[in-house]
């Protein structure tokens, strides 16, 4: 058995999960609603308050998309309780962020401004001029919004400079070295 697909999802008081007749899953809590389709082959159940998952067979990839079932229906839950974070930090010389109404204006050294909107559900702040935020119910994505914003201007080897993930470590490069030594 899968550790993590055996474990049930407590439900908390808040939180509403109808499960329909062809494995979609709908989660609805005070950060929103979330819905999902899950693999035909796997049965989700909802008891006591609790949802289960269970796999049909041994078979290897029943056993792979057991815990993958039950993660997904996991984060829904967080995610329309408490919500998922992602922090960027923005390094480099005249790069910041500005947030514009629900939009994010970048200067991130090109000769125009770049401007970021989100999807709906998605919330971009900037709560100082090389700090964004971004905040949603879904995991996904929140991931997916914070992978494009940081794919505008990725971290360079040299200087640092660019938008990263906050605590990502940033492998630096030696420059050149120059003429040292030659004539």
């Amino acid at each position: 058995m899968s550790r993590i697909g055996r474990a049930p999802i407590v439900i908390p008081s808040t939180v509403k999960v109808t499960i329909g007749d062809d494995n979609t899953v709908t989660v609805k809590g005070p950060k929103g609603e979330l819905s999902r389709t899950l693999h035909k082959d796997m049965k989700v159940t909802m008891e006591d308050g609790q949802v289960k998952v269970e796999r049909p067979s041994e078979e290897k990839k029943h056993k792979s998309l057991h815990g993958l079932t039950r993660t997904l229906i996991n984060n829904m839950v967080i995610g329309v309780t408490t919500g998922f974070t992602k922090n960027l930090e923005i390094n480099g010389v005249g790069y910041r962020a500005v947030k514009q109404g629900n939009n994010l204006n970048l200067s991130l050294g090109f000769s125009h401004p770049v401007i970021v909107e989100p999807p709906k559900g998605i919330t971009l702040d900037a709560p100082a001029a090389n700090k964004i935020v971004v905040t949603g119910a879904s995991k996904e994505e929140v991931g997916a919004m914070a992978a494009k914003i940081r794919s505008l201007r990725a971290p360079e080897p040299y200087k640092g400079k660019g938008i990263k993930y906050e605590g990502e470590h940033i492998r630096r490069k030696v420059g050149k070295a120059g003429a040292k030594g030659k004539k």
